[in-house]
């Protein structure tokens, strides 16, 4: 078995004993290679208080984005990133927070899963979010990630049944990832109710640590979809100021006002 050997935590338990001491978890998204200093962002949002990085390998066809996150792929792959070298960069980071790699399943296809899977363990990646690889067609994949250390997060909508929410819950591993829209990823400036009713719905389905994602703008959405999960996931507004030119601190101070919106949240308020 291939294990991961650059010091980073695993995921799970480190987003579990986050949780135990009351700290809901923020995870900031960068695509990989969006700028030619990706790498120092991805150091600086971990100063600011990022509990776990999700890096997004660039792909021509990211069909669960927003535009936001569109244009970041496409920009990364006009300045020549691959999923290669983005796991180089990756394997130099000197990070003590667990890093998450987001993508599709034909990247994952071209290599074979395991090779794949090796290969984010070589480079001390924690997790894999498979975005688009639904639960029935998992299974190759989360074996291979079993084998070589990688645990595998996915993804329920509110659209998805109690019973395939256990599921999902029960054979991914990580956190769960619960999208708070049906649609695409980006900012929204309010959550509605079929987020916390998700939240609600997987929570009665498992103790794994769950995550909402899709349309955290800022501290107020932030704040607002913590109160029902253990932590934020945060993509299109960090990605949207990386594209509107701001520097890594600049980006940095994002991360830093959800950091303290979130730690205001005393004790979780369970619907």
């Amino acid at each position: 078995m291939t294990t991961v050997t650059l010091g980073r935590p695993p995921l799970e338990r480190h987003l579990r004993d986050h949780r135990d001491q009351g700290r809901k978890a923020l995870v900031p998204y960068v695509t990989a290679g969006v700028t030619p200093g990706w790498t120092g962002l991805v150091e600086a949002l971990a100063d600011a208080g990022a509990d776990a990085i999700e890096i997004g390998l660039p792909y021509s066809d990211p069909m669960l984005e927003g535009t936001t996150i569109q244009e970041a792929s496409q920009r990364a792959l006009d300045q020549g990133m691959t999923t290669d070298r983005a796991l180089a960069a990756v394997a130099e980071l000197d990070l003590n927070v667990p890093l998450v790699v987001m993508t599709y399943s034909n990247l994952i296809r071209h290599r074979g899963a395991g090779v794949f899977c090796e290969r984010l363990a070589s480079a001390g990646v924690s997790g894999l979010i498979p975005v688009d690889t639904p639960l029935d067609e998992a299974t190759p994949l989360l074996a291979a990630a079993r084998s070589h250390g990688i645990e595998t997060v996915l993804i329920v909508a509110p659209s998805t049944p109690p019973d395939r929410i256990e599921a999902i819950a029960d054979q991914g591993s990580g956190f769960v990832y619960a999208s708070t829209v049906m649609g695409t990823t980006g900012e929204r400036t309010t959550l509605g109710d079929q987020a916390a009713d998700l939240a609600t719905r997987v929570r009665a389905a498992t103790d794994r640590p769950v995550l909402m994602g899709f349309g955290i703008s800022g501290p107020q959405t932030a704040a607002q979809a913590a109160r029902h999960a253990d932590g934020v996931i945060m993509g299109a507004a960090v990605m949207r100021r990386v594209l509107a030119g701001e520097s890594a601190n600049e980006v940095a101070g994002l991360v830093r006002e959800v950091r303290t919106a979130l730690d205001a949240i005393i004790e979780p308020r369970w619907p």
